[in-house]
């Protein structure tokens, strides 16, 4: 049942007429059907989490009916998904969102300090001790990470423990557990998946670690009062421009492309290009333009790269190997990176003295580094390229869209329409019993 006021399905519009509200049905035409669904599971999450279970993630990881019965039309799904604009300029505001990265407080480039994370991480395992600071004093339950299952595959845990954390760190290709098996490969993980199922944990305090389109997903939901985003405390961001997706059928291309065998990679990693560690420890930059034949769809008509809407957002791009780059961006997440400064769990990097004027390097103990404004220049680029391919590919859908015949789901006078509800209209109503 719907718990208070009136179900968005009967909402009036604006002009005094019966809206009807978008549905499910309505993603799968504007969202699913144009190939931009990026199976970030946020709608699967919502209808779980109401016992509700009318939508669920196919093999290939994307949302479809299972129990259309079950469907109440309520339009969560609708207006929570990350490629859907309705709530955008509330996020916006409730942020103080500013383009190209949104709003920050300081950009510093840091590492971990234990010795067995900066074994493991991609780059300064700044997110690793972050979580394992958070979870070791009792600020979280647990956290939302990706764990390795098989040589091939990742699949989304609530990790309790220091050791399922630090299991997370790094990244590699996922998808089937055994190259033999048919099946995709990705360097995409579900992450959210795993909050569909959180309220069997009987957990409050949970940290999530997430691309762009996953915490924006978790802000729509924490701003409409949705469950099971109430037990989000914590958001930690990854830099992001594209993921990368493709077949078994063409894994020969791939690589082609990217001159070594797939079963010999052990270690990936993107930042201003995209790096192979192999097993026998070599190295290959390959740069971004070169994969783009195998980037996620969904990723081209996405607009934020640096995860404008986390409280945290980490990468490793503008830092020297063996640091991350972290944007802090609120209270919540200076007060969660100071203390774990303070106690000894991260240390950030000293930029020494310029190596010549104007050349935007430092000299450190480790080596020549971009200066504090070259690195942020470095990550404006990114995110103004990434959001201007987005613009530019939402703007082509667009108009594509336009020159499609009607569909069926709008009747003869009757127009869809989602209304972004006001800070007292939140959906405590929509709060699933």
């Amino acid at each position: 049942m719907v718990k208070g006021g009136v179900p968005f399905s009967e909402t009036i519009g604006p002009d005094g007429d019966a809206k009807r509200t978008k549905t499910f049905k309505d993603l799968i035409r504007e969202v699913h059907d144009p190939g931009i669904c990026g199976q970030c599971g946020g709608c699967v999450s919502f209808c779980y989490a109401g016992d509700l279970v009318a939508i669920e993630m196919d093999a290939n990881g994307k949302p479809h009916y299972i129990n259309e019965e079950n469907c109440l039309q309520c339009g969560i799904c609708f207006l929570i998904c990350p490629q859907i604009n309705i709530l955008d300029e509330e996020i916006q505001q409730l942020f103080n969102w500013k383009p190209p990265i949104g709003s920050y407080k300081h950009i510093v480039s840091a590492k971990t300090t234990n010795p067995e994370i900066a074994k493991v991480c991609s780059d300064g395992g700044v997110v690793t001790s972050l979580l394992v600071y958070l979870l070791e004093h009792k600020l979280i339950d647990g956290a939302i990470v990706s764990v390795s299952e098989g040589p091939f595959g990742r699949k989304p845990i609530v990790a309790t423990t220091k050791e399922k954390i630090i299991s997370a760190a790094g990244s590699r290709f996922i998808g089937k557990s055994n190259i033999e098996e048919l099946g995709n490969f990705t360097t995409y993980s579900q992450t959210m998946f795993a909050l569909r199922d959180i309220k069997n944990l009987d957990m409050l305090k949970i940290a999530v670690v997430g691309t762009p389109c996953q915490i924006h997903t978790i802000r729509k939901m924490q701003y409409l009062g949705v469950m099971p985003a109430h037990v989000v405390k914590y958001t930690i961001g990854l830099f992001c421009y594209e993921n990368f997706s493709f077949s078994v059928d063409e894994v020969e291309e791939v690589e082609e492309t990217l001159g070594v065998k797939i079963a010999d990679i052990k270690k990936i990693n993107l930042k201003e290009e995209f790096i192979i560690t192999t097993k026998d420890d070599k190295i290959k930059n390959i740069p971004l333009s070169e994969l783009e034949k195998v980037a996620r769809p969904a990723c081209f008509a996405c607009t934020d790269y640096a995860n404008d809407f986390s409280d945290i957002s980490v990468g490793g791009i503008g830092s020297p190997d063996g640091y991350s780059t972290t944007i802090i961006r609120n209270d919540i997440g200076q007060k969660i990176f100071s203390s774990a400064l303070r106690n000894g769990y991260l240390e950030e990097l000293d930029v020494g003295e310029e190596l010549d004027r104007g050349s935007g390097l430092h000299i450190t103990e480790n080596g020549v580094c971009l200066s504090s404004k070259a690195r942020k220049e470095l990550i404006l680029k990114f995110a103004r390229n990434k959001r201007a391919r987005g613009l530019a590919t939402l703007e082509k859908l667009r108009k594509k869209s336009e020159n499609q015949p009607q569909s069926g789901l709008e009747k003869e006078g009757e127009q869809p329409v989602n209304p972004a509800p006001t800070p007292d209209q939140k959906v405590e109503q929509l709060n699933i019993s």
